[in-house]
């Protein structure tokens, strides 16, 4: 029987791109799996009709020759993977399944596969990326204003400075696996397709050390106890998080080192609560100040003073703003604002002549205390209107 066109069989045209290809084979090939078609000769040879298509197609210099020269190209078992006497499927079709394969059912088997092995895959050099560190550090509030230089001491594992980092002992030096020639990973056959595992001798490295480093266990790294400096940025917040590159463990096996992230905390302040860049400070008044006026000082989170008047007649939770007396914004030129909380304090343990003269000032007092009388006032009518 003749071969049909490979384009017909995928369902696509001349000009399909390598993912319009593919696209179509990922398709079809779900459709005529002989998993998905247990016993179904017809679905198997459609299958076996679908990767030769496919095996030509997604090779340019073959399907170059096939679109010049079509079938006669291939003639004689040398396309298309197919064996003696062009039947069935010879290792060039196994390798070929096993990628696509591994492409169209990798995250069903718990994959990721050579796509994901990163650089202990194939062809590896057995060196990977050492792990991130988090230092948690609480700073005041002062500090944040005004930033710091600090100094840590972070454990975390560093290069061996034995082996430099190779792991194998001085004058020695890591061998290709032989079990699987350095690929990282062993192939062994399945039925119609090929299963690639990690290699059990090297760990999916690559490279197996016979003369291990003495010193660091032929890790090529060591556990020490290191003093960074560290700039704290003025304006920081609690929660602030501050990256150093390539300060965290170090790699194994000569591998880049990971980052070291500082996660900042911000210690309350006695004074100050802080939202955003502004401050609030609650203020105790004397309740003659509050009544009569007057001025106040009161500090700043700079360490200095800010004289504030208090006008006369101010009550219990009036505030005022003391323009750019905030903390200032990380990375940029502005600050916030402050703001007093004014809290008039009732004057306790009086002495008899205190008394007296808060009794004479409320025979005295008329209308100075509006808000008050109005409450009682409109309470009076309220209770009223129960009882009629």
């Amino acid at each position: 029987m003749a071969k049909r066109d490979f384009y017909e069989v995928l369902g696509v045209g001349k000009s399909a791109d390598e993912k319009d290809l593919k696209a179509a084979y990922r398709n079809l090939a779900k459709q005529f799996h002989p998993d998905a078609n247990p016993g179904d000769k017809t679905a198997e040879a459609k299958f076996k009709e679908i990767n030769e298509a496919y095996d030509v197609l997604k090779d340019p210099q073959k399907k170059a020759a096939y679109d010049r020269f079509g079938h006669q190209a291939f003639e004689g078992g040398m396309g298309g993977g197919r064996g003696p006497g062009g039947a069935g499927f010879g290792p060039e079709f196994n390798s070929s399944m096993s990628d696509i394969f591994e492409d169209l059912f990798g995250d069903f088997m718990g994959g990721g596969g050579r796509s994901r092995r990163g650089g202990t895959g194939r062809g590896g050099t057995g060196a990977s990326r050492g792990a991130d560190l988090r230092y948690n550090m609480e700073i005041s509030l002062t500090e944040a204003f005004s930033g710091k230089a600090a100094q840590i001491r972070v454990p975390s594992s560093v290069s061996c400075d034995t082996c430099s980092g190779t792991g194998a002992k001085p004058g020695s030096a890591p061998k290709v696996c032989a079990t699987c020639g350095g690929q990282g990973a062993v192939r062994s056959q399945s039925g119609f397709f090929t299963v690639e595992r990690t290699c059990p001798t090297c760990q999916g490295r690559g490279q197996v050390i016979s003369d291990p480093c003495t010193a660091c266990s032929g890790q090529g790294r060591v556990t020490k106890e290191r003093t960074l400096s560290v700039n704290i940025p003025s304006g920081v917040e609690d929660g602030t998080r501050i990256r150093l590159a390539n300060e965290g463990e170090a790699g194994l096996r000569g591998g880049p080192s990971g980052d070291l992230y500082i996660f900042l905390s911000v210690r309350p302040h006695e004074f100050f609560q802080r939202d955003g860049a502004d401050l609030f400070c609650k203020v105790p008044v004397s309740m003659t100040t509050a009544a009569m006026g007057g001025e106040i000082e009161v500090p700043t989170i700079d360490g200095k003073k800010a004289r504030v008047t208090i006008p006369e007649g101010t009550q219990t939770g009036k505030q005022f703003r003391l323009k750019n007396k905030g903390m200032p914004v990380l990375r940029s030129t502005q600050t916030g604002d402050m703001y007093i909380q004014v809290a008039v304090e009732t004057p306790v343990n009086l002495t008899r002549r205190q008394r007296e003269l808060l009794k004479e000032f409320e025979k005295e007092a008329r209308n100075n205390s509006p808000e008050s009388e109005g409450f009682f006032a409109r309470a009076k009518a309220f209770w009223d209107g129960f009882g009629s």
